[in-house]
């Protein structure tokens, strides 16, 4: 399966550019509601309350910011007392050792995981932060900390979401001390919990084709780490964290604090549990072989950790969640245009790809109701395996004789948009490109280079690479009338030396790789604000607030077996978006475990996310024409609704459960979509009566069956109450049964 997947000045807290790891915009959109940020001068503390939430910080006698409180929404008079540090337990965990600072320096007597750890040239490593003064502005707040005698400034910036009160905190570190000082380690922020003894961890990972398994563990005294050390964000693990205040874990009850890096390089995410229980969740650059000089004036600007809490359990986390991304995030906000209906080539034709083939499989797709045509790899350079070709983006003349435009002209004719795959960052040795510029991998002078896939990858770090990547990208985009980029990653980094630079600088390859990726995306959606662009890797080994910062859609794993998918997707909505995330109907049996499935379980499956085609349709026949295409017209029915709407998990496949639900509510109420799924039936057991959420307890809606079976005798038309507390009961039998019914307000 084939996935796809420049201002020089840092703008506070809300719009982060060039050399900030995403475009932030929180406080950007015409009329937000402002959130509430205020300083106590008298107690010196600094308050944020938005929506739900109250967010606390106090300097304390020794000048050490730290967190107060995080949690409900407290009331305008409620006061908290003044910040002081942790009482002395002993020599082992001195006064002030376990205070839960906001940003927290190795040194003094710091023993948490630090947020920063520098080292100077004289030989000092020891850093202490204090408060120095800070700026309000709206939604948004910055505190100056400082080390006056090592001559270190950092500026905290927060910025609150109205909204959803979710919180983007970023640090920035600027080097006053007049000698060279090194960056050894430099976290976005520090999350402090309030102290408890039952807390649990979920966090999220996998495997390729097994991506987006969702783990709990409990939290124990010690430090539980979650990272990536390859280089980009990865399937293994990815930068989400959520804790709840016991280990019950609740759709709809229970305290939950949740957060998500936004960074698409190597990262590590730390939770800590100190001897008094305070929790510590700390995120940012991966330390490991990372160093970063700063010469005297210079400064480093960390990634942005958003977080959040909820009193209403992990379902309403993730909807907060949901709905800032929607609104504050991806491309377009608040109001992001719809995923339209796709069609992929890859599964149909692999790289065999001619003009005149795509040609007759965009025929049959517009027949569908398909509205965007995306020719898969293979178009490329000399691109018949993948051994060659990455890295010469010019279309292939012996398949493509005349150029891509008869291709285009043709897709355009059926009434569709085009897109075209790509995969930039990487070369194959068997390529032009590398031929001519072998040194622009990355490598160690003189050490093996590791391929995997046959491919290379290209040091974005250079600014000549980054050059020619976006100048390739841009000629594609500019010489055709292209609407969608399907932009792939398809290997992690190995021997990531930068030969080009002096050995003190060559590990800052991490940030400054990504920093220019980001700068390609930017500057590529500003000369082509037309063209949508969708993030994979190998499937979902690079999802973040980061890169979908910059891109409209990812796509989860290369696993489009459709109960498998079940999983898959419901990992993926505890911590992103179902109308970010792309999913597909491709053939059966399945060419990852060989299942077989219905055409119409295929689709209700990936009618909880974007809706996709890639399987060979010049091989189905009239009646698979058919209920594809009755399919594709009931999506766009109900698309709004899914991309944009509620949802609520009310039966989770995870742990190979044989049931699924999920609800989609439109956010004015107006709409409900249910999907069922049954993946082995046993004993005659019933499916379970499935009570809605989300609804207008007030109003009355009618339903209607997309496909399947429910209880004879059902109401056509009950209130929201009837829906939510007596529930539908769905019958299905069997193994690998889907149902979908739409439920519709009546006015």
């Amino acid at each position: 399966m084939r996935c796809s997947t420049i201002s020089s000045r840092y703008v506070l807290l809300g719009l982060l550019v060039w050399l900030t790891c995403v475009p932030v915009a929180l406080a950007a959109s015409a009329g937000a509601q402002r959130a509430s940020i205020s300083y106590h001068a008298d107690s010196q503390i600094f308050r944020m309350d938005a929506a739900h939430i109250s967010y606390i910080m106090g300097v304390g006698p020794n000048g050490i910011l730290q967190t107060l409180y995080w949690g409900e929404r407290l009331q305008p008079r409620d006061r908290l007392r003044k910040a002081k540090p942790s009482h002395k337990r002993s020599s082992w965990e001195p006064k002030g050792s376990l205070t839960p600072q906001e940003y927290g320096a190795w040194g003094g007597n710091n023993v948490l995981t630090p947020a920063i750890k520098v080292h100077f040239a004289d030989g000092n490593r020891d850093l202490v932060l204090r408060y120095e003064g800070h700026h309000i502005d709206g939604n948004e707040l910055k505190i100056t900390l400082t080390d006056k005698r090592a001559g270190i400034d950092v500026t905290l910036h927060y910025v609150v979401d109205p909204g959803t009160g979710i919180i983007g905190r970023s640090a920035r570190v600027e080097n006053h001390s007049g000698q060279v000082v090194t960056v050894d380690r430099m976290a976005a922020a520090t999350w402090n919990l309030p102290r408890g003894d039952d807390y649990s961890l979920r966090y999220l990972g996998g495997k390729w084709a097994g991506e987006w398994n969702l783990y709990t563990r409990p939290v124990t005294q010690g430090t539980m780490v979650l990272q990536s050390r390859r280089g980009s964000t990865g399937d293994k693990n990815n930068p989400w964290f959520a804790i709840e205040d016991g280990d019950d874990w609740q759709e709809a009850n229970g305290r939950v604090w949740f957060g998500a890096l936004a960074w698409s390089g190597s990262w590590r995410i730390s939770v800590d549990q100190d001897v008094f229980g305070h929790v510590h969740v700390t995120g940012g650059f991966n330390p490991f072989d990372f160093s970063w000089r700063l010469e005297p004036g210079a400064s480093l600007r960390s990634p942005t950790f958003y977080a959040g809490y909820t009193d209403q359990g992990i379902g309403e986390a993730s909807r907060l969640l949901h709905h800032f991304e929607l609104t504050r995030i991806v491309p377009g906000y608040p109001h992001p245009p719809l995923r339209r209906v796709l069609y992929n080539s890859w599964e149909a034709t692999g790289f065999d790809v001619t003009a005149a083939g795509q040609m007759k499989l965009a025929e049959r797709a517009a027949k569908l109701g398909v509205e965007l045509f995306v020719m898969d790899d293979g178009w490329f350079g000399e691109r018949n395996s993948d051994h060659a070709g990455l890295g010469d983006w010019f279309a292939n003349p012996e398949k493509f004789p005349h150029g891509l435009k008869p291709l285009i002209d043709k897709v355009h004719s059926l009434g569709m948009a085009f897109g075209i795959w790509v995969e930039p960052e990487m070369v194959n040795p068997d390529s032009d490109l590398y031929r001519e510029h072998p040194d622009w991998v990355l490598h160690f002078k003189g050490r093996p280079r590791t391929q995997a896939r046959h491919q290379l990858v290209l040091n974005l770090a250079r600014d000549d690479v980054r050059d020619y990547v976006f100048h390739a990208i841009d000629r594609l985009l500019s010489n055709n009338d292209i609407q969608f980029l399907k932009w792939d990653y398809n290997r992690y980094w190995t021997e990531p030396g930068w030969p080009g630079v002096a050995p003190d600088e060559q590990q800052k390859v991490y940030v400054k790789y990504i920093r220019n990726l980001y700068g390609i995306l930017r500057e590529l959606r500003k000369r082509h604000p037309g063209v949508e662009i969708e993030s994979c890797s190998s499937g979902g080994a690079r999802v973040d607030l980061g890169i979908l910062g910059l891109t409209d859609e990812v796509w989860p794993s290369d696993n489009t077996d459709p109960s498998d998918r079940l999983t898959i997707q419901d990992g993926f909505t505890y911590a992103y978006a179902p109308g970010l995330m792309m999913a597909w109907v491709t053939d059966s049996p399945n060419w990852v475990n060989h299942r077989a499935t219905s055409l119409d379980f295929r689709f209700l499956s990936s009618m909880q996310g974007g809706l996709g085609i890639g399987a060979n349709i010049l091989e189905w026949n009239d009646a698979q024409m058919d209920k594809a295409k009755y399919y594709v017209e009931a999506y766009k029915n109900i698309r709004r609704t899914v991309q944009r709407g509620r949802l609520y998990r009310l039966i989770s496949p995870q742990h190979q459960s044989p049931y699924s639900a999920t609800e989609s509510v439109a956010r004015d109420g107006s709409q409900a979509v249910l999907f069922a799924f049954q993946r082995m039936g046993h004993e005659a057991t019933p499916h379970s009566r499935l009570r809605l959420r989300g609804l207008d307890r007030q109003a009355r809606y009618r339903y209607r069956v997309i496909h399947g079976k429910v209880l004879k005798g059902t109401p056509d038309v009950a209130s929201g109450s009837y829906w939510m507390n007596y529930g539908i009961q769905i019958l299905m039998r069997g193994d690998m049964q889907a149902t979908g019914v739409v439920f519709e307000r009546i006015d």
